[in-house]
Parts: structure tokens; C-alpha cells; sequence
């Protein structure tokens, strides 16, 4: 899912294309991407695109009479443009929202449809579907420790919880949480103060970074392949390879969609982590530590336990 990095470039980048130019057609491809009944879509059109902005993890087109734009990409939605008003949408494409300089065409891959589309009318129409998290890059540290110790969760939960921080997801979480060295488990209101102070300037820190090197990247050019997986990252999808701080190699633990990649030396104290699923498939066979799991190997290796072969 796009998060904070990737929708600010999105954004910049819609700047440079849709600002004060009206949008000229909307073509609606796949009709369960709207999620709002009334008012109708072609409201939207005519209407000049006044601001652009961030709602968590949604982007914002505010157009002329206080009409707002809203859409959410979810996991599998991205945005294309392109440079002429005949385009073609593929399977994939979900809207297309034509301007004066081209098109912005809506996708979304997959089978599971969650990404959405949003007409709203006024502020308050709009703050609606705000979940209501912090801004990371705009709060002080008490403003995020507030927000962290409110309710008892896993940090990993916490950092992805809309309502907590906004814009956040699985992919950015990884990197705050192997930069602060924390597990992705420990428990919120048993955090030290001084491992807060650490989560929270890993957290401006790593988002600010990432903003940078995407924007880098970027250029001028719209943003293509947009994923959660970049070469760059310490630790989310890097399960198996080694930690760029320590060599150890990466681990992970999955729940339901969403996924933990940590390093066991760095964050856990050598402790591996087992979600449900697998410790009850394993049971006793599911080993603990670190220095655990290297001795099965050496063992499976035939090599002396306890010494490297």
C-alpha cells in the first residue's frame, strides 16, 4: 500500500500536471470504486483543481465550490498519467480523469477491489473520512507519545493503526522499528520513556529519508513502480537476507495480509518471533533464540554444534 513518501511524490507530481486546470471528463471504468452515491460524480466536472493534499493515506483533489476529490488506493491501487486525453485503461483501470495537459488514469490490480473513489462537498464532508491519526512529520515528541501509550497494542499495530499515525502502513513501520531497535512486538505501555524518545525520532527520521530518495528518483517524471519493496530498505521484504547493521539474517512473522520483517539481533535480543499459526504447526519443533536456530543448522550441516562449518 503507497504510504506517506509515496503520496507526497505522488502529489508533488500532480502539482506540476493538474493545478489550476479543470477537469475536462470523468470516466468511470470500474463502478465499485465509488464509494459516495451523492452528489453524482460528473459534478467534478468543469471545475478547476484548486489544492492538492494528504488525508492519511488517501489523496486529496480540492476543486472550485468547495468539491473534494478523495481517492484511496489501498494495496493494489496506483495512480498513471499520461499525456493525452485517449487513453487506454487495460483491465487494471478503475477511473481516468481527463485535464487541458492529459490524463490521470486510476488502477488497481487484483481481484480484491478496496480501492476508492470520493465526491464530497465541504470541509467537514471531507474531515469525515479522516481517521483522525497524528502527523508524524508535524508533532512534537509529546504529541507522538500520547498518541503511542493511548491504548496497549504491539508497537508494530500501533505505528500502523490509522487512528493513532497517520499515513503509516506495514512497508514504513519495518524500517521505523529496525532504526529504533525495537521489536515489533513489545507492548506500548511497556515501552521505556527512553526507547519512545528513539521511536520517535527513528519515525521522522525514516519517513523523511525515504520522502528524499523518492523524490530523488522521481525527478520530474510521474512516479512508476510504486511499491512497498524497494532495494534501499533494511528490513521489510528482506526476510532471509542479511541486516546492513549486524549480517544477521532478516526473519519475519505474517498475520493475515500484513507481515513483520525484523532483525532478531538488532530488535529481539537474538529471540526469534513465531506468529500463531506457526507455533502451533511447530509446537516444541519452533526454535527460540537465535543461537538456537544456528545450532540446527550446523547440526542439519553434520557440522560440531555450537561452531561454524
Amino acid at each position: 500500500m503507497p504510504e506517506l513518501p509515496d503520496i507526497l511524490i505522488y502529489l508533488e507530481q500532480l502539482q506540476t500536471r493538474v493545478l489550476d486546470e479543470p477537469i475536462q471528463s470523468v470516466r468511470l471504468l470500474n463502478p465499485f470504486v465509488l464509494r459516495s452515491v451523492t452528489p453524482p460524480l460528473e459534478q467534478a466536472v468543469g471545475k478547476k483543481v484548486l489544492e492538492l493534499r494528504r488525508l492519511g493515506k488517501r489523496i486529496v483533489l480540492g476543486l472550485e465550490d468547495d468539491w473534494f476529490l478523495v481517492l484511496h488506493l489501498m494495496i493494489a491501487g496506483r495512480l498513471q498519467w499520461r499525456p493525452t486525453t485517449a487513453v487506454r485503461a487495460g483491465r487494471n483501470g478503475v477511473a481516468v480523469f481527463s485535464f487541458p495537459s492529459g490524463s490521470l488514469l486510476f488502477t488497481e490490480a487484483g481481484s480484491k477491489k478496496r480501492a476508492s473513489l470520493h465526491l464530497v462537498r465541504g470541509e467537514a464532508e471531507l474531515q469525515a473520512l479522516n481517521r483522525g491519526g497524528v502527523e508524524v512529520l508535524e508533532c512534537d515528541l509529546s504529541e507522538f507519545r500520547a498518541a503511542l501509550l493511548c491504548e496497549n497494542h504491539t508497537l508494530k499495530r500501533a505505528l500502523t493503526d490509522p487512528r493513532l499515525f497517520s499515513g503509516i502502513g506495514n512497508a514504513y513501520s519495518d524500517e521505523i522499528l529496525h532504526r529504533a531497535r525495537l521489536s515489533p512486538v513489545a507492548l506500548t505501555q511497556r515501552v521505556p520513556e527512553e526507547a519512545v524518545e528513539r521511536l520517535f525520532c527513528a519515525s521522522q527520521a525514516i519517513l523523511r529519508e525515504w520522502v528524499e530518495r523518492l523524490r530523488e528518483e522521481t525527478g520530474k517524471a510521474f512516479p512508476e513502480n510504486v511499491t512497498a519493496f524497494r532495494p534501499g530498505m533494511s528490513v521489510h521484504g528482506r526476510f532471509k537476507t542479511p541486516c546492513p547493521v549486524c549480517g544477521t539474517a532478516v526473519q519475519r512473522i505474517a498475520h493475515a495480509e500484513n507481515e513483520a520483517n525484523y532483525c532478531p539481533r538488532c530488535q529481539t535480543g537474538g529471540k526469534l518471533l513465531a506468529d500463531r499459526a506457526l507455533s502451533r504447526l511447530l509446537k516444541t519443533d519452533w526454535p527460540r533464540t537465535l543461537e538456537e536456530m544456528e545450532n540446527r543448522k550446523a547440526t542439519a550441516r553434520g557440522d560440531p554444534v555450537g561452531l561454524k562449518g
